[in-house]
């Protein structure tokens, strides 16, 4: 039904691969160990790199607008970069000035910082001489700081993050962790960050993000051999629009039938939460599905077929207190007659016989919402690894806890819960925050562009119908699971994206997300 193994393309760049690629510390360490064993001089690749990050911050701070750079310079190679960036820069016609607080500085740091000087910019100890520099260039510590900044660095920080200056960042902020985004102790609050060679891990965890600023990747052209002489095949990539956009729109035969387009069951909503049934629906309907059922309680039945009139909508008996009291399909129709089932926006913890009933179908299953929550009432282990078919998950960090409480705290480091979680249940488990995060046993799938927008009730709810409509309509087409989520992922996170460029971050309620879902595939 679906494919486990996601192998890059013929057709793809090298770039396009490069900008996938995600590592740890350990193995940035691993990549460089071999460039300089194969030959490469460590000074060459520093004259490289701190060329390329000088052009850049030329091209974002004009010397017109910004004469004056202050530069902050630590004892080891990324103290040397800022060094070379101070000289590029110093010879571009700007007023350099530098930072660095640390009388021991490695060789080749040492001998860029004797030839600063040499050139007549003035080099301190302290950050106060450089007050009125107009940008700073953040060159402390690069990948692979495990400890918490110590004095007098941490007062250095501090000042620098209190002048609210532009700061750039080379690789990382100094003092944020590169594996798991931590802040160890104090860290810069960079307004760009130049992210050298490969991604690191750090930068794409959400609690890093109020300190990384605008990132972006500075490739100095790393050979892919010695990518996959460390990481073989990786095993946390980001998403990128190429890769999101492979599955999108799902391709259809000229001859076709909306029974070949996949037909989805949601079950959702209640006499309370009527609005999650309706928006899920409208994110499925942007899926192109091509059957849609609705399984709702009776009672607002007709206010959904007034919402979503192109779907077959299935009134339940009901509760009490208006949740869905048990599925009424109609005749000659069971939970094996649809390709996908969702199930959970709306829907109150009261119908838990419900999700008791889904949880033993063989068809591909969405959670969200309240079957999240009934699922951790049931116990999510024991209960996921009873089925038989593909489960995604796509709980937010409090629901997440709730499901997987003696696993990794996803607000610690989201990207050991979310594979955690995966291993743990057999699920494809989306980690809704900042930065989604989707695992399944093998990978991990970052999704690095998203809004504060989405921050909104119903979001969610748009996300399970758009995710549910692809994967009814990809069980047939042999499309990897974890790839289909990866690309929902994207495809909801872009609408708001667009959304909020027209109407501000305010302004993107989940209808209005809904309307945007198409704008994504169509500029794509």
């Amino acid at each position: 039904m679906f494919n486990s193994e996601s192998p890059l393309p013929n057709t793809t760049t090298r770039h396009e691969q490069i900008s996938r690629v995600v590592v740890t510390a350990q193995q940035m360490r691993d990549i460089e160990a071999r460039i300089f064993a194969e030959g490469m001089p460590v000074a060459a690749l520093m004259e490289k790199v701190a060329g390329l990050i000088a052009r850049r911050i030329i091209e974002l701070y004009p010397r017109s607008h910004f004469p004056c750079i202050g530069i902050l310079v630590g004892p080891g190679h990324n103290g040397g970069d800022a060094l070379v960036v101070a000289r590029e820069l110093h010879f571009q016609g700007y007023d350099i000035a530098v930072c660095c607080p640390f009388s021991k500085l490695k060789d080749l740091t040492a001998q860029h910082a004797q030839y600063v000087k040499s050139l007549g910019i003035p080099v301190y100890e302290a950050l106060e001489p450089l007050a009125k520099c107009a940008v700073f260039v953040d060159g402390l510590f690069g990948f692979g700081l495990e400890r918490s900044l110590s004095s007098p660095v941490d007062r250095i920080v501090d000042q620098l993050n209190e002048w609210s200056q532009p700061v750039v960042s080379i690789d990382l902020p100094s003092g944020i962790h590169t594996d798991t985004g931590e802040v160890l102790g104090t860290a810069v609050q960079a307004t760009q960050t130049f992210c050298l060679g490969l991604w690191k891990l750090g930068l794409l965890q959400d609690q890093a993000l109020d300190y990384v600023g605008q990132a972006e990747l500075i490739d100095f052209d790393i050979p892919i051999a010695d990518i996959q002489a460390v990481l073989e095949t990786p095993k946390i990539k980001r998403i990128t629009p190429q890769s999101a956009i492979a599955t999108l729109p799902l391709k259809r035969s000229p001859v076709t039938h909306k029974y070949k387009q996949g037909h989805l069951l949601l079950i959702c909503g209640s006499r309370r939460y009527t609005g999650g049934a309706i928006l899920t629906g409208l994110g499925t309907r942007a899926s192109g599905v091509g059957m849609l059922s609705i399984a709702v309680p009776e009672s607002i039945k007709p206010l959904l077929s007034a919402q979503l009139p192109e779907a077959l909508i299935v009134g339940c008996p009901e509760t009490a207190s208006g949740a869905i009291a048990q599925l009424q399909l109609p005749e000659q129709t069971d939970l094996s007659s649809f390709d996908a089932i969702a199930c959970g926006p709306g829907l109150t913890v009261d119908a838990k016989p419900i999700l008791q009933e889904v949880m033993n179908s063989d068809r591909p299953l969405v959670l969200d919402a309240d079957g999240l929550n009934i699922l951790a009432q049931m116990g999510t282990i024991p209960t996921l690894q009873r089925r038989q078919a593909p489960t995604v998950l796509t709980p937010h960090a409090g629901e997440f806890k709730r499901l997987f409480p003696d696993t990794v705290d996803p607000t610690n480091d989201q990207i050991a819960a979310v594979r955690a979680a995966a291993a743990q249940s057999g699920a494809v488990v989306l980690l809704k925050g900042a930065r989604t995060a989707i695992a399944d046993t093998d990978y991990v799938w970052i999704n690095s562009e998203s809004t504060p927008a989405l921050a909104r009730g119903g979001s969610g709810d748009v996300l399970t119908g758009l995710l549910g409509g692809l994967i009814a309509q990809a069980t047939t087409k042999h499309i990897p699971l974890l790839e289909i989520v990866a690309s929902a992922a994207w495809w909801h996170s872009q609408a708001g994206i667009l959304a909020a460029r027209d109407r501000t971050e305010m302004g993107v309620d989940a209808f209005t997300l809904t309307q945007y879902l198409m704008s994504v595939v169509r500029s794509s």
